[in-house]
Parts: structure tokens; C-alpha cells; sequence
């Protein structure tokens, strides 16, 4: 188990890094007063195997206990538990333009000019900044480049955390709602009009090898798996964590299912969902 602390200036993005965290897998607990993370850890670890990591966001909404969280984090250490202390910045220009688009209060302001706060804020977290493990400068990010700053620090191997699924669907019970890259494969011979293959599938070698043997089928699937193998790591330089591949022909028994598989085949080095979605329909 792993205790990840966030922290950093308000409007710089923690509340983003914490959604990261949460989707990679982290229980995550937002504003928590410092003083109770020794015994937050003690519980979590009594629990252990439950959860594999943790992440906790402090910041200056807690008030004048925010001094607290260095000390608390040395009994953390003390206690042998494993933490990263996360800092996330931004420029006070930044930070303003930031404020003044989404028009909310800063959590110190209370008369004074938001600029002040900003400084105010800064002054109180300086002695966290120069402790911090990690400090991650979002002035000139966008999500989707936080996204990879942060997948960097979590996920080295951002292709085992990638998921490709690939789905066979039949275009007369409607298109996948979450498909994310539709094709369209009905203009390919057609199984179902042969007798001793209209009741197989795709996943018969039969079918397979009937659909698969014809110069354009074959053309077609090259030129597929190079389009797919080129798209992949360009969504995940984007941040995405998966992508839904749909190939559907009418009944989406035979000839989706079959492209379905060899495509599956053709992508040995991602994490696969193979799922083929009306192929027990109309039985």
C-alpha cells in the first residue's frame, strides 16, 4: 500500500490530479484535516488488501492546520508507511485568470484582493513545496497533458494500463452506444447465404476462412490493423485509458466476428476486451 498526499495551490489543479488518482485505481479522500492521517493509515493498513493505495488532498481550505501536515506526515514515516507528497503549482498570473473564469471565492479571501490571497496561500505552503516528492507545475497544461505528466509518475508502462475492446456488433440491433471507432464490414461476403455456414459463426474456421478469402478482406484487414496499431498511441499521448473498436456487418454473427477476432489477434502487445455483442441473437 501506497499513501499519495495532494496538496499545492487552490486553482491548480489538485482537484484533476485527484480524479487521475481515482480513476487509476486510488481511494481517495478530498479535504481531510492533517492531524488524523497517522490514524487514517493505521486503519487502512488493518484493512490491507482491500486497498492497494490511497491518496488524501489537504489544503489551505483546512485553515492554520495546514502548518500541522509536515509533522503528521514524519509520524507517517515514523509508523513505516510509504508516501508521496505531491505539490501542485501554477503561476499567480495563471491562478488569476483562472479565478476570474470560473468565478469562485479563493478559500483565504476575506476582504483582501485575490491576487493577495494567492501570495498569502503561497507563503503558508512554502515549506510543503520544498519537502514535496513531486511538484507538478500546471501553468501550462491542459488536462490532457496533466493527464500524461501524472500517468508518468503512476503508470510506467502506459500500454499496460491501455485497453482496447474490440467489439463485433450487427448493425439491425443498433450501433454501440460507447463505440468510440465505428466499421462497417457488410460489404464483404456474406455467409449467411450458405448453407452449411448460416448457422456457424465467426468463430468457427469455417466462416473464418470464408470471409477471410478474398484479396479484398485480406487488404481490408491490413489496412485496419495498420490504421488501429497507428491510432493507439496517439489516444494514449491524449490520456485515454481505453477505446472501444466496433466492427459490424447485418446479424453480427458472421463476418463482424470474424474481422473481430483477427483484428484481436493482430494487437498481441495491448490489454484486450473481446466482445462480440449479438452473436447469440436470432438463435
Amino acid at each position: 500500500m501506497q499513501f499519495t498526499v495532494v496538496t499545492g495551490l487552490s486553482g491548480s489543479g489538485k482537484t484533476q490530479v485527484m480524479r487521475f488518482l481515482e480513476d487509476a485505481g486510488f481511494f481517495c479522500i478530498d479535504n481531510l484535516p492533517p492531524v488524523i492521517i497517522p490514524q487514517l493509515a493505521t486503519m487502512f493498513f488493518s484493512i490491507n488488501g482491500k486497498y492497494e493505495n490511497v491518496a488524501f488532498a489537504i489544503d489551505s481550505r483546512v485553515g492554520d492546520m495546514i502548518g500541522d501536515l509536515l509533522d503528521n506526515l514524519k509520524i507517517l514515516k515514523e509508523n513505516g508507511y510509504d508516501y508521496k507528497l505531491v505539490f501542485v503549482d501554477a503561476s499567480d498570473e495563471v491562478l488569476v485568470k483562472r479565478y476570474k473564469e470560473t468565478r469562485r471565492h479563493h478559500p483565504l479571501s476575506s476582504g483582501m484582493g485575490l491576487l493577495d490571497s494567492i501570495k498569502k496561500e503561497r507563503e503558508m505552503l512554502s515549506k510543503i513545496y520544498q519537502e514535496a516528492d513531486v511538484v507538478i507545475d500546471t501553468s501550462n497544461y491542459t488536462l490532457a497533458q496533466l493527464s500524461k505528466a501524472l500517468r508518468k509518475i503512476y503508470l510506467e508502462d502506459q500500454t499496460e494500463d491501455f485497453t482496447v475492446n474490440i467489439m463485433s456488433f450487427g448493425f439491425k440491433y443498433g450501433i454501440p452506444l460507447d463505440a468510440d471507432l465505428v466499421f462497417d464490414v457488410r460489404c464483404f461476403v456474406n455467409p449467411f447465404y450458405v448453407d452449411e455456414l448460416k448457422n456457424k459463426t465467426g468463430n468457427d474456421r469455417e466462416v473464418r476462412d470464408y470471409v477471410m478469402n478474398t484479396k479484398t478482406a485480406k487488404k481490408f484487414m491490413d489496412k485496419l490493423v495498420s490504421m488501429i496499431k497507428f491510432l493507439l498511441p496517439l489516444y494514449i499521448e491524449e490520456g485515454k485509458t481505453s477505446l472501444t473498436v466496433a466492427i459490424g456487418c447485418t446479424g453480427g454473427k458472421h463476418r463482424s466476428v470474424t474481422m473481430a477476432n483477427v483484428l484481436s489477434e493482430e494487437l498481441p502487445e495491448y490489454n484486450k476486451n473481446l466482445i462480440h455483442r449479438d452473436i447469440l441473437r436470432g438463435k
